[in-house]
This record gives structure tokens, sequence and C-alpha cells, in this order.
């Protein structure tokens, strides 16, 4: 089957009139005609019933043209993957949330900026702790979005806000106020902590030597446990804001647990060949709303 034909078709299709399918394709009513005729040869199937003073579809036509839908639309891309290929772009590139990042903002801005460059495909992992940055140093990821740290020579970081981590529990989890917890307290009780995602798992932050432990894949299940009094934990304040003002969670920060701020950013190796589509992507997340100021 010629293209010609596939489109041909299509246009008429659309229209049921090969004048006008002419005008959409820049051809000639006879030359649209015949690409019909040979398509329909090809096929032996009878895609247009001309029978009637209007022609239409036939059952078989309209099932077909579904298709020819759907693989003139899969040509298309395939022309702009080709000019992708011709201009260096790369084919792929690996992008790693890590736990702390805000997945709606940033998935948000990858579905815009992939969306735009269809030559180049998005593998999207997710990883914890000190996972992301493990990806980026080992080179089975391209960029990394989650806590960064200025001192490691290893990779370039861009630093896009900070976050309070807060230590919280529901209301009623601890039979004291927060200013009274001592460590005997919080070894009697379960502490929620995110599973280090890292083949080398060697970061333990805010553990309570002693205590119970619930592990977890990310913060939405470590919110969700703690909602539940089934064990306290540290959460980044923009994921719990809204419980701290209704009371639904209460801010144990005291002597002993008084919180950390990290740095949230973009992360990639240094020393490393970049394509042009990683560079565009690095410098799209220097625009994004969340690059300024402290989480509260």
């Amino acid at each position: 089957m010629k293209i010609g034909d596939l489109q041909a078709f299509d246009a008429v299709a659309r229209t049921l009139s090969f004048a006008e399918a002419g005008r959409l394709l820049g051809r000639s009513h006879p030359s649209v005609f015949a690409s019909l005729g040979r398509l329909e040869a090809r096929l032996g199937l009878e895609l247009l019933d001309r029978r009637g003073y209007r022609s239409k579809l036939t059952q078989a036509g309209e099932k077909f043209h579904l298709h020819v839908q759907h693989a003139l639309h899969e040509l298309g891309s395939l022309v702009e993957i080709a000019e992708e290929l011709r201009s260096g772009r790369e084919p792929r590139l690996t992008v790693v949330l890590g736990d702390l990042s805000r997945r709606k903002i940033v998935l948000g801005l990858l579905a815009q900026f992939f969306s735009d460059r269809p030559g180049t495909q998005l593998n999207l992992d997710f990883e914890a702790i000190s996972g992301p940055s493990e990806r980026v140093r080992t080179g089975t990821a391209d960029l990394a979005i989650h806590r960064v740290n200025d001192g490691d020579l290893e990779l370039e970081v861009l630093p896009l806000e900070r976050v309070r981590l807060i230590p919280v529990a529901a209301v009623g989890f601890f039979d004291v106020s927060p200013d009274r917890l001592s460590v005997d307290i919080l070894r009697s009780r379960a502490q929620c902590v995110i599973r280090d995602t890292a083949s080398e798992a060697g970061q333990n932050f805010f553990l309570v030597d002693g205590a119970p432990r619930c592990t977890v894949p990310d913060h939405d299940m470590k919110k969700e446990l703690i909602l539940q009094g089934l064990a306290w934990g540290h959460l980044p304040g923009f994921m719990v804001a809204q419980e701290l003002r209704d009371g639904t969670l209460i801010d144990i920060g005291c002597d002993i647990l008084p919180g950390r701020t990290e740095t949230i950013g973009l992360m990639r190796r240094r020393g490393t060949h970049r394509g042009p589509v990683a560079e565009e992507l690095w410098n799209a997340f220097k625009a994004l709303p969340i690059a300024v100021g402290t989480d509260v």
C-alpha cells in the first residue's frame, strides 16, 4: 500500500467528496479517484459505496478508516522522530524522582516537556533516600530530583527549594506533650521510615535506636500510617501543612526531635556528555515555580 493512497482514502472518508479531498491534499480529482481505486484493488475490499447521489463509506470502509487514521498519525510521529534523530537529539532520557520531590509539579513539567519532543522517550523511575544520587553516579540515570549535597564533587546540582522535614504524629499517639518526650518514650512506640532503594544503603535519617519500625516505600504510605496512628515519623512540610492546621496531625518537634531542612534539587553527573534534550530539560527546571523560597 502506498502512503499517498492511504492519505487519499482518509481525505475522502472525512469529506465524502473526491473534489474536496483533492483540495485538502493539493491533488486533482482524478488523482484522488485513482488512488482510492488502487487501494481497493490492493485490499480486495470496497471501501466506498459510490452508488448513491453522495458517496459513503461501506461498513468495511468505516472500520478500515479507523486503522488508517491511527497509521497516518503514527507515520507523522515517525517523521518527527526522524527529524529529532537527524538533529542529534537523544532517543531517550532516564529521569529519577526521589521520595522528596513534588510529584504533581514535576510530572506536569515532564509531561509537557516530552510531549513537545516526540523523538525522545522518557524513562521515569522512582527511588528513595540515597537511591536517586546512586543512579546518577552510576550512569543509570541522566537526571534525578531529590535532596542534594553541594559538597558532592561528582554531581552538578541545581537547587530548587528548601523543604522542612517535620516530626509528626497523630493526635493521642503519645501520652505526653512534645516537650516531655524522651528517648525512652520514643523507643516504646513505632517509628515509620522509608526504605532506602540504593544497592548499598548507608544513609539512616532520624532513626531512633531500639525503636520498633514500620518500613514503607514512600512518603505517601508513610503519611497514611501516621494518620492511622500506627507510627510517628518525619514528613515534608508541604505534605502535612493542612493536617497540622486542622489538628489531624501534631508537630512533635522538640530538643531531641528538632526536624531538619533539606535542599531539594536536580542533579546530574559531572564530566559526562549531554545531548541537547537533557540540557533543555535542565533549563526547564530552572523556571519551575518551586525554585524559590523555603517550604514550611
